[in-house]
């Protein structure tokens, strides 16, 4: 009798993307491959939290039924510079999945990486509360507050470590595959479907509850309000990327039509695929699964459906190409010389 396949996974950072590591997760479980302990950052932090204490189809439940108001209506405003958001409303839902449990409690090695902004060194956690390590490293830069706990002030692990692959050097595992969510598609663009816009009037009686609350609202969470608020928001991504594409185009000095939220989701996008290609290069892992960073937005929370097919084919391709159909194969960790890639 073959024994299954042992794996870690390394989870990358990428917003609502993460959502493509629950389809990549459900296509390595029906292939008969154990998961032997994860490691992830920020979304891929919190995938991985929840797929360790055994919650993912609860949690994949709750993402299904998550509709752009109800996304919405999670935000909650903080009137601080240093995030738009405070997420403890999501954060309340994340505890109610996963109960009050520790690290040390889970029942496989779990790493989750964030951002000391003070020291400039990543941060992984490895033992202490669940939900915690969670929280530090999905504080995205300017969307969520950062985590100030133990003299820390820590922010979103894909700040330092889009991909953490090294974080799974100690989990007793056959093969280290990579999900990255920054990935290049040449010809993706058009992947992201129009999404649901949210009821105007309901939007509206949330905004005037959030200004009667608070006298003045920082720019940040207007610029987010306003992003989500978008009558289409795929045409304001068309938006976008036409005045990126026609400033590159053109010699003047204007500035292109571009929101704050633009500019930061496409900046951080940008640089966490520079930075995790570079750590491909010195560490890679035995399969890399990689995911468009154009297949959506940083807060799309409310495509999971699409988001997690996409993370199932991706993962389909990516294992096939390696020629890993599952336990008791004929390929070897080192006959994978170099990562299999695969582009949705």
């Amino acid at each position: 009798m073959v024994e299954p396949r042992r794996i870690a996974l390394a989870l990358g950072s990428g917003g609502a993307r993460g959502y493509a590591h629950i389809g990549a997760i459900n296509e390595l479980e029906s292939r008969g491959f154990e998961v032997a302990g994860v490691a992830g950052s920020s979304m891929g932090a919190l995938i991985g939290g929840v797929y360790a204490a055994g919650k993912l189809t609860e949690f994949t439940e709750w993402a299904l039924s998550l509709t752009q108001f109800e996304v919405i209506r999670l935000l909650d405003p903080s009137i601080q510079v240093a995030g738009a958001i405070r997420a403890e409303k999501i954060l309340d839902h994340i505890r109610e999945i996963l109960g009050d449990i520790t690290i040390e409690e889970l029942p496989m090695p779990y790493v989750a990486i964030a951002t000391d902004l003070v020291t400039g060194r990543a941060v992984w956690f490895q033992r202490g509360a669940v939900d915690t390590a969670i929280r530090a490293s999905i504080a995205i830069p300017g969307v969520i507050s950062p985590l100030l706990t133990h003299g820390r002030v820590l922010a979103d692990g894909g700040i330092l470590d889009p991909l953490p692959v090294v974080a799974t050097a100690g989990i007793d595992a056959d093969l280290t595959i990579g999900i990255s969510l920054s990935g290049d598609a040449p010809g993706h663009d058009d992947w992201a479907t129009p999404a649901t816009p949210a009821d105007p009037g309901a939007l509206n009686e949330w905004v005037g509850k959030i200004r009667r609350s608070a006298e003045q609202l920082s720019a940040p969470v207007t610029s987010v309000i306003e992003r989500f608020a978008a009558a289409s928001a795929d045409d304001e991504d068309e938006k976008a990327k036409a005045a990126v594409e026609s400033a590159a185009e053109t010699d003047d000095d204007e500035w292109p039509n571009l929101g704050r939220i633009d500019v930061m989701n496409r900046s951080l996008d940008v640089m966490q695929a520079a930075l995790a290609r570079y750590q491909r290069a010195g560490h890679p892992p035995d399969v890399l699964i990689e995911i468009p960073r154009t297949a959506g937005r940083t807060l799309d929370f409310h495509r999971a459906e699409e988001l997690i097919e996409l993370g199932r084919n991706a993962a389909a391709k990516a294992l096939d190409d390696a020629g890993l159909t599952g336990p008791g194969d004929s390929t070897s960790a080192a006959e994978l010389t170099e990562p299999q890639a695969v582009d949705a």
